[in-house]
C-alpha cells in the first residue's frame, strides 16, 4: 500500500501533522484519539519524502511502544528500512550513544549497566564501610534520594555547593548522604558501571562538555520525534532540547490530562511550555476519541475541566451513546468486592463476554485483596500485572510464616523465613549449626532451639539467649491463640515481632505500599471472622483462616495464560482499553489520596489519574464504593470520593440509592454512654480466679475487642432463614457470597438450627446455619 493511502486514512486533524515536514510542532492528543498512528504515518511519510531514517529519531517511554510502532512502520515501508530507524525508549538510545562516546567521559565502551539491585547492594557496601547506622541510612532510601538528585542534574560536585540540600539531609539525619553519594558515583566509575539513572545524567555531561558530540548528534538526527512528551523529567527534557536545538525539527505528541507521573520527576510544566521553548511551534489538537462511547467520552471532559492548569482541547467523539456509569454504594470493601465479581459474572453469562474484557482499577495495590478473594470464590480466573498477587508478596509471606510456626513449630520453610526477620542477631552460621543437629538428632529446628541448653552446639550465651527468646515468643503466641481469633493474634503478631516497625523506617512510596498491604492482610482477617459466623462449629480460629489462605495461595501458583480478568493500578493502566471497566474504591482519603492532597498541583494530579481510570473504558464504566472500610482491623465510615461528585449527574446511573439529607456527624460515640441501669451504682470490687476463655460468639468479648465490633444493624439477622426450607433441598446446586459453587449434601435441624451440609467447588464441605447462610439457589 502506498503512504498516500495510509494518509487518506487518517482524518483531517490526523492528517495536519503527519503532512507537516519541518518546523517544532506539538500534538495534543486526548485519550483515545490515535497518536500512535500519527507518529508512525508521520515517520514513514518524512521517510517518503527522502529523508533518511539514521537521520529520524524516535524517543518513547517502553519497549512495547517502540516495538509496536517499529512493527506498523515496517508494514508500510518494509523491514528492512524501519531497522535504519533509531527508535527505542530514552535510556536505550541514550545508552547507544554513550557506548560510541564512552572513552570521552572515561568509561569503556562494554561499561556495565547497574539495575536497582546491584545499586542498593553497592551502596549496602558503602554504607556498612563507612560504618552508619544502616537503621538511618536505609539502602534504598539513600538509592532514591541519589536517584532525585541525577535526574534534578544535582552531581556531587552541585550538591556539595548547595547547602539547602545539605541541611535538608542532616535534618533528616543523614548528615553524610552526600559522602555515601560521591563514594557510590566514584565506585560506579571504577567498576566501568553506569545506573539508569547515569544514562541521562551522563549523556548530558555528553552533550555540554564536549561541543563537537553534540554538533555530531544534531547533525544525525535532523527530525526528532518524542511519545507521551508530558511524562518527561528534567533530565530528558534537557538532552531532548540541546539534541533538537539545531534544526528544531521537532515533534512532541502528548496529553497533559494524561500526565500521573510526578511522584517519578515527570514535569508537567515540559508540554505545558512548550511552545515558549521553539519559534513558531505549530499546535494540532487530535479530539476525536475513536475508544470510548459518548456517555465516557462527556463524563471524562467534565472531570478534567475542574483543573486550572491545562492545555485547552475538547474531546469528542462519533461513537454511540452508549450506557451511562455505574455507581455502586457496598456496605464494606468486602462486599464491593463480591457485587464487582457477580456483575462479571453477570456480563459473561448474559452477553458471552470473555474474562480478557473486563479490567479492575485501583489507587492501590493492597486494595487487591478484597477483589481477589471475591474473584476466586466466582472461580473467575484473573491476573494481577505490575505486581505479585496478595498472598505472594513478601510482606504478606512473612506474617503468614509466623501465624504457620504458632500452628505447627516444625514448619521450617516459616521457621527459615522470619527467625531472623526482622533481625534479631541469628545469622547463617548460626542456623547451619542448628540445621545440623537437627538431621543428627531427627528432630525439628525448633525443637533443637527448645533444648538448646542442653546441646553442645558451640554457640555463645549471646547467641542462645537470642534463640531461647525467640521460642519463648512464638510459645506465648500460641498461648493466646488457645482463647483468641485469628485477628487479635495476627494484630498482636504484628506488632511484637517488629515487623510494622520495620517497615515504618522505609517512608518510601514502596515502603508505605508494603504497610497498607499488611494492614489489608489484618482487615482480611477481621472479614473472614465475621463470615465464619454462619459456619457450624467455626469461632474464627487461626487454623480455620490459615487454611482458607491456603486455598487461596494454591489457586494463585495457576499461571497458564488462560483468558483472565486484569487487575491493577491505575498507573500502569495508562496506554490500555477494555470493553469493561470498573474502578473501585472510589472513596476520600484513598482516592483522591491522602497523601497527595496537599496543594492543589497534587490534587490535580490525582485528578488526572482519574480521568487515565476512565478513559481505559470503551463500553462500560463502574465506579464502585464502600460506605466502611477496614483499617488496621478496625470498621471505619468512608464518604465517596469527590471525584463521583464531579461528574455531571446526565452522565450517572446510581444502581443504589444515593443518600441525601443533612446528618450531623456527632464528634462523640453515643455508645460510651449507655442505658441507665442503677443496680450497677453499688461498690463492686474486682472478682478473683480465673477469666473466662471466650469461646463462641454469644459470649461477651474482651474490652480490647469491642471497639472493632459493627453496628448490630449491620450484622444481626432477622432470626428467619434467609432461605425459606421449601426451596432447598439436597442435590440442589447453591451459589454463596464468600463460598462461591457448591451442592448440597445434606440438611439437618429445623427451625432456627436448620444446618445445610454443602461441598464447595473452592473450600470443600462446610456445614451452614441456615438462619445466617445467604444461598441463592441456581440448579
Amino acid at each position: 500500500m502506498e503512504i498516500q493511502q495510509y494518509i487518506s486514512q487518517l482524518n483531517e486533524a490526523q492528517q495536519a501533522p503527519v503532512l507537516q515536514k519541518d518546523g517544532p510542532m506539538i500534538v495534543i492528543a486526548g485519550a483515545g484519539s490515535g497518536k500512535t498512528r500519527v507518529l508512525t504515518t508521520r515517520i514513514a511519510y518524512l521517510m517518503s519524502q527522502g529523508v533518511d531514517p539514521f537521520n529520524i529519531l524516535a524517543l518513547t517511554f517502553t519497549n512495547k511502544a517502540a516495538r509496536e510502532m517499529k512493527s506498523r512502520i515496517a508494514d508500510i515501508v518494509g523491514k528492512s528500512e524501519a531497522k535504519n530507524l533509531w527508535m527505542g525508549t530514552f535510556h536505550s538510545i541514550f545508552a547507544k550513544i554513550l557506548r560510541f562516546e564512552a572513552d570521552k567521559l572515561g568509561f569503556p565502551s562494554n561499561f556495565t549497566i547497574y539495575d536497582t539491585q546491584d545499586s542498593v547492594r553497592l551502596i549496602s557496601s558503602i554504607i556498612k564501610e563507612m560504618q552508619l547506622d544502616k537503621d538511618v541510612y536505609k539502602p534504598k532510601q539513600v538509592l532514591n534520594r541519589i536517584s532525585s538528585y541525577k535526574n534534578s542534574l544535582i552531581t556531587v560536585r552541585a550538591y556539595f555547593n548547595n547547602p539547602e540540600l545539605q541541611e535538608a539531609d542532616a535534618m533528616s539525619k543523614k548528615p553524610r548522604l552526600g559522602e555515601v553519594y560521591e563514594k557510590y558515583v566514584d565506585r560506579c566509575f571504577k567498576a566501568g558501571a553506569m545506573d539508569f539513572d547515569d544514562l541521562l545524567l551522563r549523556t548530558n555531561e555528553l552533550l555540554n562538555r564536549f561541543p563537537e558530540v553534540l554538533m555530531k548528534y544534531q547533525d544525525r538526527f535532523k527530525y526528532i520525534l518524542v511519545d507521551e512528551y508530558q511524562d518527561t523529567n528534567h533530565s530528558q527534557y534537557l538532552i531532548v532540547k540541546a539534541l533538537s536545538d539545531r534544526f528544531q525539527n521537532i515533534c512532541v505528541v502528548g496529553d497533559d490530562a494524561q500526565s500521573i507521573y510526578a511522584f517519578r520527576g515527570a514535569n508537567i510544566n515540559n508540554i505545558l511550555n512548550f511552545q515558549k521553548d521553539y519559534d513558531g511551534v505549530e499546535m494540532y489538537r487530535l479530539e476525536q476519541n475513536y475508544r470510548s462511547t459518548k456517555n465516557i467520552v462527556e463524563a471524562a471532559n467534565s472531570i478534567i475541566d475542574k483543573n486550572k492548569v491545562k492545555l485547552e482541547k475538547v474531546v469528542w467523539t462519533a461513537n454511540d451513546d452508549g450506557p451511562r456509569i455505574k455507581v455502586h454504594r457496598s456496605l464494606t470493601d468486602s462486599e464491593e468486592g463480591r457485587f464487582v465479581a457477580s456483575t462479571i459474572f453477570e456480563h459473561k453469562m448474559k452477553e458471552q463476554r470473555k474474562n480478557g474484557d473486563f479490567a479492575i482499577l485501583y489507587r492501590t495495590n493492597a486494595q487487591s485483596r478484597a477483589m481477589e478473594d471475591a474473584l476466586r470464590k466466582r472461580d473467575i480466573p484473573y491476573r494481577i500485572y505490575g505486581g505479585l498477587s496478595f498472598y505472594q508478596r513478601k510482606e504478606i509471606k512473612d506474617v503468614l510464616a509466623y501465624l504457620r510456626l504458632i500452628i505447627n513449630p516444625k514448619d521450617e520453610e516459616a521457621l527459615m523465613r522470619v527467625i531472623n526477620y526482622p533481625a534479631r542477631g541469628i545469622g547463617n552460621t548460626t542456623l547451619e549449626k542448628l540445621t545440623i543437629a537437627a538431621n543428627h538428632y531427627d528432630r525439628s529446628i525448633f525443637e533443637v532451639m527448645e533444648n538448646i541448653d542442653r546441646i553442645d552446639l558451640k554457640l555463645n550465651s549471646g547467641t542462645k539467649n537470642k534463640l531461647s527468646d525467640f521460642v519463648t515468643m512464638i510459645k506465648s503466641f500460641q498461648v493466646i491463640n488457645e482463647s483468641q481469633d485469628a485477628f487479635f493474634l495476627a494484630d498482636h503478631v504484628t506488632k511484637k515481632t517488629g515487623l510494622v516497625q520495620e517497615l515504618k523506617k522505609d517512608a518510601t512510596p514502596e515502603g508505605i505500599a508494603r504497610i497498607e498491604n499488611i494492614e489489608e492482610l489484618l482487615n482480611g482477617i477481621k472479614d473472614f471472622i465475621e463470615g465464619q459466623k454462619e459456619v457450624d462449629g467455626a469461632r474464627g480460629a487461626l487454623s480455620e483462616f490459615l487454611e482458607d489462605v491456603a486455598l487461596a495461595t494454591d489457586m494463585d501458583k495457576d499461571t497458564s495464560d488462560e483468558d483472565r480478568v486484569a487487575l491493577m493500578t491505575i498507573h500502569l493502566a495508562k496506554g490500555l482499553e477494555f470493553p469493561y471497566v470498573f474502578v473501585v474504591g472510589m472513596e476520600e482519603d484513598l482516592f483522591p489520596s491522602a497523601m497527595s492532597m496537599n496543594t492543589r498541583s497534587e490534587l490535580e494530579e490525582e485528578r488526572r489519574l482519574f480521568y487515565v481510570a476512565l478513559t481505559r473504558a470503551e463500553y462500560q464504566a463502574y465506579l464502585t464504593y464502600a460506605q466502611s472500610r477496614y483499617r488496621w482491623g478496625k470498621l471505619v465510615d468512608s464518604e465517596p470520593s469527590r471525584f463521583i461528585e464531579e461528574i455531571s449527574e446526565n452522565y450517572l446511573e446510581h444502581l443504589t440509592p444515593i443518600q441525601t439529607g443533612y446528618k450531623f456527624k456527632s464528634m462523640i460515640d453515643n455508645d460510651i454512654f449507655g442505658d441507665v441501669d442503677k443496680s450497677k451504682y453499688r461498690q463492686n470490687k474486682p472478682v478473683s480466679g480465673t477469666p473466662p476463655k471466650w469461646a463462641t460468639d454469644d459470649e461477651p468479648k474482651p474490652d480490647a475487642n469491642i471497639r472493632r465490633l459493627k453496628p448490630m444493624s449491620r450484622s444481626v439477622p432477622s432470626g428467619n432463614s434467609n432461605m425459606p426450607d421449601t426451596k432447598l433441598a439436597v442435590g440442589n446446586v447453591v451459589m454463596h457470597e464468600r463460598f462461591g459453587k457448591g451442592k448440597v449434601l445434606n440438611l439437618e435441624g429445623v427451625g432456627a438450627d436448620k444446618k445445610a451440609e454443602i461441598r464447595f467447588d473452592v473450600g470443600g464441605i462446610k456445614k451452614l446455619l441456615l438462619r445466617f447462610a445467604k444461598l441463592e439457589v441456581i440448579g
